[in-house]
């Protein structure tokens, strides 16, 4: 069947006035003509817009699994202090839930397998799996997460490269496959590249007919007429392996004459979708489920739909069925306390029912309602522009001198954590550390300074500027005389960035002048070991250049000058410097060149008896007045 113009949106003047029908829905089948499929940049508007919400299976537990090489099959939970989580799905099928005690858990299954979460301690350069970790001296690592969270993030980036992909949280990425989909199916499709030259409307004819879609293998298609299911449905098996279980007998017949250009879209993702968690659990080991449809809203509710390593495939036509029962708390923003109280109020527990008591008027929430969602893929800076360590204290701190060691234990942390960013990007460096401080349930209370470069970022290092800043807010034992209960305390870095040489020193241009033949001389010497013309060893890499504009010789601070350093960062440096050196030199033409045009250079320090009695007066400043004169100089 042909896409057909959509229905015009029912006006409704009130509440009451919206109905169970179809209408709700009105833009399930939008017209898609040639001038559609050939626009680019349509954004949320895009009537063949394909969104992805791809999971992570139990993270935390697939994490810890593959770390020991258990067996996939094995009961197996992450736990954190007392409680639980993370829970795999074999351990799930005993009734183990998250937050669920360990005696608890054991109690329901007595072969599980129990990992305690990495964490710091003092005098630990890096987090370890301690025997008996204790929440009073020790601290909560996630960086192994983390790191694992990214590799799965680059394979979502290597098999789309055309595609946005946002990172949602440490184990779920929204992916927006519109562009590949459409450059995909202009390539399956050459005909649809043309404008017939017997359209009736020119460009803005509808495309014709779709062809039949084979969904097997493609995953679950949800159906248009059933109702949504209450549980997910466990399915064994890994994408491409022998055990897996592509279920679309719920979906609709193979050749569906309903079908739509937008579910061929769909289908087309669907592929890309599979082969990118194939690889996944190929290459990284880690099983994968996701949810395909029209926006960033539907694909988080339908990649729930049957868990764990599968995909769902929510098609427009049956978004009303797979809403109208769905409970509305599991909306985003409609969940928890603000769900209950509305379905308190408004005494309603489904989307239909609230779709009845809200009309037009509350149109964010008339909008979710129907599966309308305009909100956009935004792929984030591959740069955290801060990085925070925090501890949630049990034991509150009542002597200032207990802060330091936790001060040591947060600054591990941040050291790791930098010193991973920077192997992604060597010249990354934060400009300001951070320290915060809350006592009881008061506000935080925070002290900050610049942290200078240095050649490593060690614990000592950044514990060390962290103690500074500890004795600034809180003082010392004998300096204090009000009590002390401190419940938390955080370090962290702000200002992550790319360095800038200007930021960090300026030895470069207190260096001594060169005459014009020592410039010469270091010019000559600077081609003959370049070229290695003389003998020399050629130098891995200069330090230093020579400016054609003034004959110094510029060099790079003692700092960054040394094996130890990355190359990248010296190079980056001293290119840096180079600008620097050169907008120096513009300043000063400028400068010259204003002074020039009242008729003399100017003077911004006159030397004594220079200046007269009139010219004393004449500088004698304006009297400011109104608030002028509040920000005066006093």
């Amino acid at each position: 069947m042909t896409s057909t113009v959509s229905a015009k949106p029912v006006s409704w003047k009130g509440k009451g006035k919206a109905t169970n029908s179809e209408a709700d829905f009105y833009d399930l089948n939008p017209m898609i003509t040639y001038r559609l499929l050939h626009s680019r940049n349509l954004g949320v508007k895009d009537p063949l817009r394909v969104i992805a919400l791809c999971d992570s299976d139990a993270f935390y537990a697939a994490c810890e699994q593959i770390r020991l090489g258990i067996d996939p099959s094995r009961p197996l939970v992450v736990q954190q202090w007392d409680s639980l989580i993370a829970v795999n799905y074999p351990a799930r099928k005993f009734g183990i839930t998250r937050m669920e005690k360990i005696k608890e858990a054991k109690k329901k299954c007595p072969e599980l397998v129990v990992v305690h979460v990495a964490t710091y301690k003092e005098g630990e350069k890096e987090p370890g799996y301690w025997e008996n970790p204790d929440t009073s001296t020790h601290k909560v690592s996630l960086d192994h997460y983390r790191r694992e969270s990214m590799k799965v993030i680059r394979m979502f980036q290597e098999g789309l490269p055309s595609g946005e992909i946002e990172k949602a949280s440490i184990d779920e990425a929204f992916i927006d496959f519109t562009r590949p989909v459409r450059e995909e199916i202009l390539r399956r499709y050459p005909y649809l590249s043309q404008v017939p030259v017997d359209a009736p409307n020119g460009a803005d004819s509808p495309l014709p007919p779709p062809p039949p879609i084979m969904w097997d293998g493609l995953g679950t298609v949800l159906p248009v007429n059933a109702p949504s299911p209450v549980n997910s449905v466990i399915a064994v098996g890994a994408p491409g392996d022998q055990g897996i279980s592509y279920d679309d007998s719920e979906g609709i017949d193979n050749g569906d004459d309903s079908t739509t250009w937008h579910d061929v879209a769909l289908a087309i993702a669907a592929e890309l979708m599979g082969k990118i968690r194939h690889d996944i659990h190929m290459k990284v080991g880690y099983t994968t489920s996701a949810g395909i449809a029209r926006n960033k809203f539907l694909a988080k509710l339908t990649a729930s739909y049957k868990k764990p390593n599968s995909q769902s495939i929510l098609r427009n036509a049956a978004i009303p069925n797979y809403l109208r029962p769905l409970p509305f708390q599991k909306i985003r923003f409609l969940g928890g306390k603000l769900g209950k109280a509305i379905a308190e109020e408004y005494e309603a527990s489904t989307v239909e029912e609230m779709q009845r008591k809200f009309g037009e008027e509350s149109i964010w929430v008339y909008e979710i309602l129907r599966g309308m969602d305009r909100s956009e893929v935004k792929e984030k800076s591959a740069v955290n522009k801060s990085m925070m360590a925090s501890k949630n204290l049990p034991n509150p701190i009542m002597k200032a001198s207990q802060g330091p060691h936790w001060i040591r234990v947060l600054a591990a942390e941040l050291a790791l954590r930098l010193r991973e960013a920077r192997e992604e990007m060597p010249a990354l460096w934060p400009k300001t550390l951070v320290l915060h401080a809350r006592q009881s349930y008061d506000a935080s209370r925070s002290k900050q300074a610049a942290f200078p470069f240095t050649r490593d970022a060690s614990v000592d290092v950044i514990a060390s500027a962290g103690d500074k800043l500890w004795k600034e807010l809180v003082g010392t034992d004998n300096s204090r005389t009000t009590p002390l209960k401190i419940t938390n305390v955080a370090l962290g870095f702000t200002g992550v960035g790319v360095m800038e040489v200007g930021q960090r020193s300026i030895d470069a241009f207190l260096k001594p002048t060169l005459t014009s033949k020592e410039a010469r001389d270091a010019r000559r010497d600077l081609v003959r070991r370049k070229s290695g013309s003389d003998g020399e060893a050629v130098p891995d890499r200069a330090t230093y250049f020579v400016c054609n504009e003034c004959g110094k010789r510029i060099s790079l601070p003692g700092d960054l000058v040394g094996d130890g350093l990355e190359e990248v960062i010296v190079k980056e440096a001293l290119e840096a410097l180079r600008v620097e050196h050169t907008d120096f030199h513009y300043a000063q033409e400028l400068s010259k060149e204003l002074g020039d045009s009242v008729g003399s250079p100017r003077k911004f320090r006159p030397s004594s008896g220079e200046q007269t009695q009139q010219e004393t007066k004449k500088r004698k400043p304006k009297q400011s007045g109104g608030i002028a004169k509040f920000f005066a100089a006093k």
